[in-house]
């Protein structure tokens, strides 16, 4: 897939998640590890260095591709491949302070599918257009996380989803208005089958919008990265992944997932 056309710190972060394949232990001076916070709760702080640890990998013959990346003020973040012992779909964030990256946070789903409708959980555009509607899309995207993931206000599912054309890459639910709904209101035994809680990040570029939340699926704590295209000032294509946060007893670094 062609990725959009990268500012310096995209190229950066690509190469740094490519060195993962590589090896390349030159890419992780784009990282300040000296300050560089990690959020991901089952990776130890500062227990092994970046290049060593991508040399490490590297013997695994590891497959990593970056989709999809975008950059949002001091924010890079990226819709990734993952081929190691398994194959996974990841979201990607830095933050960077001057020129290094100094924060980080993922979250990482098995890759499953095609869903219902013979999507997979990656393909589609890649191209980033409506730059200049980049806050308008933003503005969207967080009210329909608060209104109807958040606040369950299905009823105003309308208000936000293009009712003629919605493409959905989750693995599990087809296009539509009609299946998003269901799946928004499925239960278990118990509880919603999918329960928003709270919503910590909106970034965006462009027309697509990357929002970082948590709550409960199918009863776990979990981490939600809901990736989405706006057109027409309308939800018209969405990607995710969903990871359950292991209990904070097991946590290797103490920073948290969000």
């Amino acid at each position: 897939m062609t990725l959009p056309t990268r500012s310096t710190r995209k190229d950066q972060i690509c190469l740094l998640l490519k060195g993962i394949e590589t090896g390349d232990a030159a890419v992780v001076t784009v990282v300040n590890e000296s300050k560089y916070i990690q959020h991901n709760p089952q990776t130890h702080e500062g227990s092994e260095g970046l290049a060593a640890l991508f040399k490490r990998l590297s013997k695994t013959s590891p497959r990593v591709n970056i989709v999809r990346v975008f950059e949002d003020g001091d924010y890079v973040f990226a819709h990734t491949e993952y081929d190691f012992a398994n194959s996974n779909i990841g979201f990607e964030i830095f933050r960077f302070e001057g020129g290094q990256a100094v924060e980080h946070w993922d979250n990482i789903q098995r890759r499953s599918g095609p869903n219902p409708s013979n999507h997979s959980m990656v393909d589609g555009p890649t191209d980033i257009t409506d730059i200049n509607l980049t806050e308008v899309n933003r503005e969207l995207v967080r009210s329909f996380v608060k209104d109807v993931l958040v606040n369950r206000q299905l009823e105003k599912l309308e208000d936000y989803i293009s009712n003629e054309h919605f493409t959905q890459h989750n693995p599990l639910i087809a296009d539509g208005l009609i299946a998003l709904h269901r799946a928004l209101a499925a239960t278990t035994e118990k509880s919603h089958l999918i329960k928003y809680n709270r919503n910590h990040r909106i970034l965006a570029e462009g027309d697509f919008v990357l929002s970082v939340s948590e709550g409960f699926y199918s009863g776990d704590h979990s981490a939600f990265f809901d990736l989405f295209r706006v057109s027409g000032n309308k939800l018209v294509e969405h990607w995710d992944t969903i990871e359950a946060i292991p209990p904070q007893a097991e946590w290797k670094n103490d920073n948290g997932k969000f």
